[in-house]
């Protein structure tokens, strides 16, 4: 299989998500793997996925070790194939749970860490100045919402995640922020 094979609706498709996995920091080649795995209906071996992306087998495969450190990409075994092949998780909000669950830990969670460091740190004498403790401060109590925020979010189902979302403005004319 090769590019050819492939519509230009998914051609267009992996570009983009090639180029949008740059502006999240993922690598070019990583989001094009997973754009691919995203729209085949089947699991694909690594030669194929090298092939159809026109790009080099030892890369496919580091790429394909992050997506499944990522957990967003797995092996499948195929009966008749001693290849290993690889699928994307299809559930879309399954798959943006796992990855921000992992862009939390991986961003999120080092960061507080550190904060909350500094401002122990920040708390003995002449360690920082009082400006600095305020804005490391300031910046921590950011992050403990957030994270608070994003615990009671990640523990919704689908179902109730879709509903929040579809409330809009009624959401915020209920927390009297909107005008009816």
């Amino acid at each position: 299989m090769n590019r050819s094979t492939l519509s230009s609706v998914a051609q267009k498709f992996i570009l983009h998500w090639g180029e949008m996995g740059t502006r999240w920091g993922i690598n070019r080649t990583v989001a094009q793997i997973h754009a691919l795995l995203f729209l085949s209906p089947r699991p694909r071996p690594a030669e194929e996925i090298a092939a159809t992306l026109g790009i080099a087998r030892s890369n496919v495969s580091n790429s394909l070790h992050e997506l499944q450190n990522w957990g967003i990409v797995r092996v499948v075994h195929v009966l008749g194939d001693r290849r290993d092949h690889f699928e994307s998780m299809k559930d879309v909000f399954e798959m943006f749970r796992v990855i921000t669950h992992e862009r939390k830990k991986r961003e999120i969670d080092p960061t507080l860490r550190l904060l909350q460091g500094c401002i122990t740190e920040a708390g003995k004498a002449k360690s920082a100045d009082r400006y600095t403790r305020e804005r490391l401060t300031d910046l921590l109590q950011f992050f403990e919402l957030t994270e608070t925020a994003y615990l009671q979010l990640e523990k919704l189902p689908t179902a109730a995640l879709l509903k929040l979302a579809k409330t809009g403005d009624r959401a915020l004319r209920l927390l009297g922020m909107a005008k009816r």
